[in-house]
């Protein structure tokens, strides 16, 4: 029987109870990726007769985290960023994503000068999940119809956010775009 949207939700809140820490975290990057090699549930909010957008499948009422499904229609390439006091891992549903993480180098938090510095870069393949923990900088960039499901720690619209221009030496704030 293939692990249920269901039953991931319930693990996640058991597991961020357990450990609301990287391990918590952890436990649920992994079971993100048993949810992923589900193809029903993959059909049903990635699949190709999913409607474009950023749509919440999921807020946990006990811990705040959110489950939502990007179902890209157009490529993109994100300008490095952090999510501010929240946490988030994306399991790759469709297509891939290059990640590419940084680190601040100049001492200073908040928006303003900023430098950073290129830590790695890797791809994330369908079934493959990744953390970005509270303050880690990442860029993302993916193809036409690339689609994933992601889990913040909160809803990012409610909490302050970071972009960082390298070619300036810039951070600024993320104006929220919003989910459909």
């Amino acid at each position: 029987m293939a692990y249920s949207f269901e039953q991931f939700c319930k693990d996640a809140n058991a597991a961020l109870r357990a450990d609301p820490g990287r391990g918590g975290k952890d436990t649920i990057r992994r079971n993100l990726e048993a949810l992923l090699k589900n193809d029903a549930f993959v059909q049903s909010v990635c699949g190709p007769d999913a409607e474009f957008g950023t749509h919440q499948l999921y807020r946990d009422p006990d811990f705040d985290f959110v489950v939502l499904a990007h179902v890209n229609k157009d490529a993109r390439k994100s300008p490095p960023h952090d999510h501010g006091s929240s946490w988030a891992i994306y399991g790759q549903a469709t297509e891939h994503t290059d990640m590419s993480e940084y680190r601040r180098v100049d001492g200073k938090s908040g928006a303003g000068d900023a430098e950073l510095e290129h830590v790695k870069t890797y791809r994330l393949t369908p079934g493959v999940a990744g953390l970005y923990d509270v303050g880690a900088i990442h860029a993302i960039d993916y193809p036409a119809n690339a689609r994933f499901v992601r889990v913040t720690g909160t809803d990012l619209e409610s909490v302050e956010r970071l972009k960082f221009d390298t070619t300036h030496g810039k951070a600024e704030v993320i104006q929220s775009v919003g989910v459909n």
